[in-house]
């Protein structure tokens, strides 16, 4: 299972925002200048974050982006499933209709592939924008069982 550049740019988004949530609505340009993307694509990453309950959008002079929840209220699970679908290293045990596998009953790597699928949603979900927010190194996911 491969990311695209939408969940790896739209989790770095949320991050920068997250970090500046005094800050009130983010002009997407300043994201992007910060982060190294296109501000036309970020644009385009905000649609689906926004579709999610994630963000919203606020007009005006002073608008931007803002958080809807606070950061400690979002994973990096729901950025990803916002912005790339389910989570599923294969089709046939997406989170969404596992069921659908018309060999689910009979097959012999299912259960390898539950496990994988389960393992990428459980750290995915363990960690929260205001976790990423606060890292700045590889130190935070050394041991995310132990998370305090």
């Amino acid at each position: 299972m491969k990311l695209s550049t939408k969940g790896r740019y739209g989790l770095r988004a949320m991050i920068d925002m997250a970090q500046s949530t005094e800050e009130g609505p983010i002009a997407t340009h300043s994201i992007a200048n910060r982060q190294g993307i296109s501000e036309r694509y970020l644009e385009q990453l905000m649609i689906p974050l926004k579709r999610a309950g994630l963000v919203k959008s606020v007009r005006g002079f002073q608008g931007g982006y803002m958080l809807v929840k606070k950061p400690e209220d979002i994973t990096a699970g729901d950025i990803i499933r916002a912005l790339e679908g389910p989570i599923a290293p294969v089709e046939c045990v997406s989170e969404v209709n596992p069921e659908a596998c018309e060999r689910s009953g009979h097959c012999v790597t299912r259960g390898l592939w539950t496990k994988v699928r389960d393992s990428i949603a459980e750290v995915l979900d363990t960690y929260s924008l205001a976790d990423l927010a606060k890292g700045t190194t590889g130190e935070l996911f050394l041991d995310p069982v132990q998370k305090t």
